[in-house]
């Protein structure tokens, strides 16, 4: 029978793992020293672990270490972390050294990459838009293992952690929408749902995944009229009958998103690229003919971006105008909604940290769980994913095989 923790998560395979290994399987477990450093990243508000997930591990055994103020953004104490069973440190070099599993929210900064221990698990994003070489070659230099959120993905080809923060970003770029289509913060002046006699606002939502789902969701919520394009005609269909019919469907082309921009009130980038960097489907060209005082919501920025004219910005500085058009182009949104996002991102990475703590070594874990094995993008030494030995020009090779070499 398939191994199914309490949080929901199955694995129904062994990988590459032989009848001869599973004969001999150990009972041995891996004790996992989990450190959770503050971010350090600019408007980062989010912490990778709220206390309650540190109780969790705690009353598996676990030791957790927690830098002082971590939480303070989510209006998590100190206090609230060590009743949970966490130890609270001043020193972030001191937690890196007595941890060997770390889990972050954004990937480390520069000055962090000297604080990465030989051997260690990192647990992070990496956003595939803004990946430093530097960084990859520090992780490989020092044999650390690393596992990225957009690439966790489960037997059933779910994205649990991306998802997580998908739905929270998707509802807030309808949110964000909203205010920046007010007159004082330079919008058309356009109340998103209308009132009596009044026609509602039209949103443009490029993507049919999580983000297009819970952004059309809050859209038609309010009362907006809802264009959702997507290239695979299956998603669509899916939504029309989401949404019972309440929405407008349309085939990602050239003709059908110029179209949609010339009476867009809003659009809103919605893909996902499923875990490469991608390029911009919607041309300058084609912002420039949208509305004086539309708005554009690019939630893929960290994936590269929707636009053609989308330039990173920050939740310090999250707009700029172009061509008329008001640029939202922030990519770590949840962030604003750091205390909502710390939970849903606590319930969807708990799961996997407590299946590595149910093996003998993180090596037996990756070899053992196909999301593990899956997430891994570092390891002895070598790149993973090949899409990050294209960024970097650095050597790829297949997590399998460097496992079946440990055996």
């Amino acid at each position: 029978m398939p191994y199914t923790s309490d949080f929901g998560y199955m694995d129904f395979d062994f990988g590459v793992e032989t009848l001869e290994k599973l004969v001999m399987k150990s009972e041995r477990k891996m004790h996992i020293d989990l450190g959770v450093p503050k971010e350090n990243t600019a408007d980062e508000r989010r912490v990778a672990i709220a206390p309650s997930g540190v109780r969790i591990l705690s009353e598996q055994g676990h030791k957790v270490c927690v830098e002082r103020n971590a939480g303070e953004h989510c209006n998590f104490t100190n206090d609230e972390y060590a009743d949970a069973g966490a130890e609270i440190l001043d020193s972030v070099e001191d937690l890196y050294k007595r941890s060997n599993v770390i889990v972050k929210v954004a990937a480390p900064l520069p000055f962090e990459y000297d604080l990465l221990q030989r051997g260690q698990v990192i647990i992070s994003a990496l956003h595939l838009g803004s990946v430093k070489v530097d960084y990859v070659q520090t992780v490989l230099q020092r044999s650390v293992t690393g596992l990225a959120y957009e690439f966790i993905e489960t037997r059933d080809g779910e994205l649990p952690i991306v998802r997580s923060m998908s739905e929270i970003a998707g509802a807030l770029a309808v949110q964000t929408a909203a205010k920046y289509l007010e007159t004082g913060n330079g919008g058309r002046g356009i109340l998103l749902g209308g009132v009596a006699g009044v026609p509602p606002a039209i949103v443009v939502i490029i993507g049919a995944g999580t983000v297009g789902h819970y952004a059309a969701q809050a859209a038609l919520g309010l009362g907006a009229q809802v264009i959702v394009i997507d290239k695979e005609l299956n998603r669509l269909r899916r939504f029309e009958t989401i949404f019972n019919r309440r929405i407008t469907t349309a085939i990602a082309n050239e003709h059908y998103i110029s179209k949609a921009a010339k009476v867009a009130d809003v659009m809103i980038g919605a893909l996902n690229p499923r875990s490469k960097p991608m390029k911009p489907v919607v041309s300058e060209e084609t912002v420039m003919t949208m509305q004086k005082g539309s708005v554009i919501i690019d939630v893929s920025i960290d994936q590269g971006g929707c636009f053609e004219t989308s330039s990173r910005t920050t939740h310090s500085n999250p707009t700029f105008t172009k061509y008329g058009v008001t640029h939202y182009c922030v990519p770590n949104m949840p962030s604003v909604v750091a205390r909502t996002a710390s939970y849903a991102l606590t319930n969807a990475l708990i799961p996997f940290i407590v299946k590595i703590g149910e093996y003998a070594s993180i090596s037996d874990a990756l070899w053992k769980s196909t999301s593990l094995r899956n997430g891994t993008y570092a390891y002895k030494g070598y790149l993973t994913k090949k899409v990050l030995a294209d960024l970097s020009g650095l050597t790829f090779r297949e997590v399998q095989m460097l496992l079946a070499t440990d055996m």
